[in-house]
């Protein structure tokens, strides 16, 4: 279960962003991801601040969120709730944030995670690898439901041939 950012067909895109040089956005295939968005999501964090007036839990220092094979850190993770008040709805981490699945990785300023639509929309100096391959840009959309994501914003690339 791992995000799986390159495929044959990201292979081609990417070969086309870099060598177009001013694409904007590249289209992004997580060919075999299989994360399970029911899973418990459990934190750590060296601080805990809730606040019932409005429904808001705030995890701070060396946040670490799991969901599964996947792993978020931040220095901050805002944690808002359903209208139900039982469920979590969105995980808007801060600080500069990183996450993990299986080896590959995404690094960005700011990521909001939310939980239902399995959708997790990094921004801020983006950075995606999986081996010896590289991503950049401002904003990366990945849907954990579908495996599929978009980078936007000034997209560059390092692709290795035959490195995935």
């Amino acid at each position: 279960m791992a995000f799986k950012f390159w495929s044959f067909g990201v292979a081609a895109t990417l070969i086309c962003v870099a060598a177009a040089g001013f694409a904007q956005e590249a289209k992004i295939a997580f060919g075999d991801l299989d994360q399970d968005t029911t899973l418990p999501v459990e934190v750590q964090a060296d601080q805990l601040t809730v606040n019932n007036a409005d429904g808001m839990a705030v995890f701070s220092g060396n946040v670490r969120v799991v969901q599964g094979e996947m792993v978020m850190a931040a220095a901050e993770v805002q944690v808002k709730y359903a209208a139900d008040e039982k469920s979590i709805d969105q995980l808007v981490a801060s600080g500069g944030v990183t996450i993990t699945n299986l080896g590959d990785a995404a690094e960005a300023r700011e990521a909001v995670y939310t939980i239902d639509s399995g959708v997790i929309v990094l921004t801020g100096d983006v950075l995606l690898t999986q081996g010896p391959s590289a991503m950049a840009g401002q904003k990366l959309t990945i849907n954990l439901k579908t495996g599929s994501g978009v980078m936007e914003g000034r997209v560059s690339t390092v692709f290795v041939p035959g490195g995935n």
